[in-house]
């Protein structure tokens, strides 16, 4: 059996090494999966990628443990043109965007690799103490250091600041995990959309081959592209609630028009 840290890169993950260490709990590995939008593209933004690596010469330089980085066999793209049958539109397609209910891309490309690793052995996970709405995943294989040393969120940043291992997500405006997630909110896309216009065309390219429409309440990429491009001209009020109706008859026309 062995103990193994699952490592986000966040900052209540990353305080596990501190908890683990006052505890003088047990550590054996420490494992990371890595996501790929593409073949050669990461889920991640770029500052993300280059945090990684400080964070593991950190580590590897503290605790003398090099951080495993594994990663499914498929890439996001390749999962997404996977072809599969439509039991409900009795057709063959493709998987397309994950759609809320199904979310294969947490269980393809993440989970799915993490519980072939945690399986036999103690797995150490980043829930702080004052998180009780997470309690429920702890089990006696998966248990929380920063739970049985009492440590807050607060005290995980507060850690990881001295340790010189706050991830960039917390002092920047771009968001954690995979920049194409179809969970994130409307200010992550807008972001997403003028930060990197490269992964957006991206995007843009996937949802025109998707069967399935980007978000749950059927907007698509381009719904979000017209938007945040009738925003740029002004067409859009931001002072007030948007109306996807707005797309086809923007208030801004309507006022210009008098």
């Amino acid at each position: 059996m062995e103990h193994i840290l699952s490592l986000s890169y966040g900052k209540d993950s990353l305080a596990c090494l501190g908890a683990i260490e006052e505890l003088g709990f047990p550590l054996d590995r420490i494992v990371h999966v890595e996501v790929w939008a593409t073949d050669t593209i990461h889920a991640d933004f770029p500052e993300m990628v280059e945090f990684k690596e400080k964070a593991d010469a950190i580590i590897k330089d503290r605790y003398g443990i090099e951080v495993e980085h594994i990663s499914s066999e498929v890439s996001y793209e390749e999962q997404f043109y996977k072809r599969r049958f439509n039991k409900k539109k009795e057709i063959d397609c493709i998987y397309g965007f994950p759609c809320v209910r199904g979310n294969w891309c947490n269980d393809r490309l993440k989970t799915g690799l993490l519980k072939k690793i945690n399986k036999g052995n103690i797995c150490y996970i980043g829930i702080a103490s004052d998180e009780p709405n997470r309690f429920h995943n702890l089990t006696d294989e998966k248990i929380s250091p920063l739970v049985e040393a009492g440590w807050t969120e607060d005290m995980c940043r507060k850690w990881c600041e001295e340790n010189d291992l706050l991830s960039p997500i917390y002092t920047t405006a771009t968001r954690g995990g995979c920049w194409f997630c179809h969970n994130q909110g409307v200010g992550q896309l807008r972001l997403l959309r003028k930060i990197y216009p490269e992964y957006w065309a991206l995007m843009l390219k996937w949802d025109l081959d998707s069967p399935v429409t980007f978000h749950a309440d059927g907007h698509t990429v381009h719904d979000f592209d017209k938007r945040f491009a009738l925003e740029d001209a002004e067409l859009i009020p931001m002072d007030r609630q948007f109306r996807w109706e707005w797309l086809n008859n923007p208030p801004g026309t309507q006022m210009r028009l008098f």
